[in-house]
């Protein structure tokens, strides 16, 4: 891999910097609301022994971020680059999830095509797990134009392994739909 998987990327509504160790409390507290893992595989990440073992796999992949939103200078949550596969040429974007204070703004949108633009300079290929009852983020991935590909166990972190749905959007749909 000849290029960064955890740069700054910044526009003028999002920041999103690299995930570092001392941002654990700050990060804790964005994700602590029950509300943001009811659709969630794992449940019980509001609790915080659970999300720190969540934390810890961040840290470890060194492709976590923490999202700035520039409008009110707050951390709004966290997204990840993860499993580059140089044979295929892809990588997945995920682990997201925002603050209950920002869903519904636009957020999501906007640091996925942040995201997107960045990385599809590298790779062909996007893929992304989705929890299989996650309705609401397969709702949110569909609107940025990826496609259901197939269904598989992820094994998370320290965590029990959990049926998602994987979706994907190649470079040639991403530029085709940014032209429109």
């Amino acid at each position: 891999m000849t290029f960064s998987i955890q740069p700054v990327l910044e526009n003028e509504n999002v920041l999103l910097l690299p995930l570092k160790e001392n941002d654990f409390e700050t990060l804790y507290e964005a994700a602590s609301d029950e509300n943001i893992w009811i659709q969630h595989p794992n449940k019980d990440r509001w609790k915080k022994e659970v999300f720190l073992s969540f934390f810890e796999g961040a840290i470890k992949s060194k492709g976590a971020f923490k999202i700035i939103d520039k409008v009110t200078n707050i951390l709004a949550g966290s997204s990840r680059f993860y499993n580059y596969n140089e044979e295929d040429n892809s990588i997945f974007i995920g682990y997201t999830f925002y603050a209950v204070s920002f869903w519904g703004t636009g957020l999501n949108p906007v640091v996925k095509k942040l995201m997107m633009d960045y990385i599809f300079q590298y790779v062909d290929r996007i893929r992304f797990h989705i929890g299989a009852a996650n309705f609401r983020s397969q709702i949110a991935i569909t609107r940025i134009g990826a496609t259901k590909i197939a269904e598989e166990e992820v094994a998370y972190y320290n965590e029990p392994s959990r049926l998602n749905f994987v979706y994907e959007i190649s470079k040639t749909d991403w530029l085709s739909s940014q032209n429109q």
